[in-house]
């Protein structure tokens, strides 16, 4: 999934609207799967200078990335921080850890041949998924919309709880941004 509809799928599923801690903790825990990912291909892109397909066709796939990668994508890491969370009964930890492990495992079925190895520390295995979330090859068309119509679903179920200002913003932003890279992946973006 792109990182807009982890974020509006993780606050709706996590995030109570009146709580603004709670809310601004179900939105870091959707998001931290994905930083490392922006961190180290906004260094190496804009501070490096590496050309895109340098970081996205072998930086993305080397040892030390997909290293990273196992572990803030791992089902063991995020189940056993949210099983510790929900032992402490502590309703941050469980927004946070809760919609970190929602994002992983929504993105575990979305990978064609870009998937992480979910399964780390007992396994580096990376399921190829038949379906893609960007990839038109790998059904795309079908899958894209679909992500935007649950991304959707998760902006109204966020606008009719009380969020905040600054949750109301961050909501429509959201939307708008996925609206946005879905048509990217759907009419630009073709993978050659």
């Amino acid at each position: 999934m792109n990182t807009p509809a982890h974020l509006l799928v993780g606050a709706a599923a996590f995030g109570k609207g009146g709580q603004q801690r709670i809310l601004a903790a179900a939105l870091a825990g959707a998001l931290l799967p994905d930083v490392s990912l922006y961190v180290m291909a906004g260094v190496s892109l804009f501070v490096l200078g590496i050309p895109p397909a340098t970081v996205f066709n072998e930086l993305y796939f080397s040892a030390a990335w997909q290293t990273v990668f196992a572990i803030d994508n791992s089902f063991f890491v995020w189940g056993i921080l949210c099983g510790i969370a929900l032992w402490r009964k502590s309703e941050w930890a469980i927004a946070l850890t809760g919609a970190a492990l929602l994002h992983v495992a929504t993105d575990f079925p979305l990978h064609h041949d870009d998937g992480r190895p979910h399964f780390w520390p007992f396994s580096l295995w990376v399921f190829e998924s038949p379906i893609s979330y960007w990839d038109r090859e790998h059904g795309a068309a079908f899958v894209a919309p679909i992500e935007a119509a649950v991304a959707s679903v998760a902006a109204v179920a966020l606008w009719r709880r009380a969020l905040p200002v600054w949750g109301t913003g961050l909501v429509v932003l959201m939307l708008l941004a996925e609206f946005w890279i879905v048509r990217q992946w759907l009419f630009f973006f073709v993978d050659s």
